[in-house]
């Protein structure tokens, strides 16, 4: 009788073992987010409280149990040690598993894409898009003395050049200061020894041919083409002669609507008039991509001092010895534009 007692009650403790292992487990290790869904992002600030946490993955429906992650979140000490930032929550994602990726900030980087820049407001706007930090933020650094006084060679009429374009990786929560860092860094490791020398022996800083490349790149969208023109433009500096670019004047207006450069435009009193200043400007006059920093590195080397946009308005152009040339080709191409009603 004794026997028969004793054997149900380790039938009666094992069924209940077997349950709570089962029960545990399943808290543990069985899918709780997002079932059968793509992945999402879920945002985490200095000030999110776990409260704020369990309501946002029950609002936006990211969570099947909302009691079995409170429970163990608990009891593996999460619900006091929120730490900020962006995280992916996969697909069939755990308990376990998302406690154990926000619990050690286990952070997903995002990636970050800007080009086709004019100036630091557009470059604020685009590089703090998707990141915690606002443009303002970042502007204000960019403005402030704090970088200047570490970095000589660049100035703020120059410092859009550490900005590279091309698509990066950095965390949510980033600094304005950690992200200027990480472009230095990249413009670091862009400008090698081997850019370094190329530079050198044409007789330009890095940070000349950056503004050169940026008036190469406002010229053509070809890059087939672009080692041309920064042959023309180094032809003129070489030989001490007025760029005379257009799309200096069109910068120094601040008015990029502008399609047809008139001598009215060539008046204005701007650094950046290379009509009426020898040399290169200042500053660039856009971002300018790798490829347009490499085509000034290795330009042409041509006797061509003039070129012409093509009159059927392919984007290419016609490039000329001299100015008599030039002037023919450039009477085409104003006629094409008077054809076209393109008078500004």
């Amino acid at each position: 009788m004794k026997n028969k007692k004793l054997l149900i009650g380790i039938i009666i403790f094992s069924t209940i073992l077997t349950t709570f292992s089962v029960y545990f487990f399943q808290i543990f290790f069985s899918p709780n987010f997002l079932i059968n869904s793509p992945e999402k992002n879920i945002y985490i600030y200095e000030s999110t409280s776990f409260k704020n946490l369990q309501d946002t993955l029950d609002q936006k429906g990211y969570i099947n149990d909302l009691v079995s992650f409170s429970f163990l979140s608990k009891i593996m000490k999460y619900n006091n040690n929120i730490k900020p930032g962006s995280y992916v929550i996969e697909s069939n994602m755990s308990n376990y598993d998302l406690i154990q990726k926000l619990r050690s900030g286990n952070q997903s980087p995002l990636k970050i894409t800007f080009n086709n820049i004019r100036n630091l407001d557009e470059l604020s706007k685009k590089i703090t898009k998707k990141l915690k930090i606002d443009s303002d933020g970042f502007i204000d650094y960019l403005y402030s003395r704090e970088w200047q006084n570490k970095i000589s060679q660049f100035k703020l009429e120059n410092v859009i050049l550490i900005f590279l374009p091309d698509t990066y990786e950095v965390y949510w929560n980033i600094s304005s200061k950690s992200l200027f860092q990480k472009m230095k860094y990249e413009y670091d490791y862009f400008w090698n020894n081997v850019r370094k020398a190329k530079a050198k022996k044409i007789n330009l800083s890095e940070i000349q041919v950056g503004i050169l490349a940026s008036i190469v790149q406002a010229e053509t969208n070809h890059i087939d083409e672009a080692s041309d023109i920064a042959g023309v433009y180094i032809n003129r500096l070489n030989k001490k002669m007025y760029l005379q670019a257009d799309p200096t004047l069109v910068f120094a207006h601040n008015d990029f609507s502008i399609k047809r450069v008139l001598n009215v435009h060539k008046k204005i009193n701007s650094p950046y008039n290379t009509y009426r200043n020898k040399g290169l400007p200042p500053g660039p006059i856009n971002m300018p991509e790798k490829k347009f920093i490499d085509a000034v590195l290795n330009y042409n080397k041509h006797n061509y001092y003039f070129f012409c946009a093509k009159d059927d308005f392919s984007g290419y152009h016609i490039f000329s010895k001299n100015f008599k040339e030039h002037k023919k080709n450039a009477r085409k191409f104003q006629k094409a534009l008077d054809r076209l009603k393109i008078f500004r």
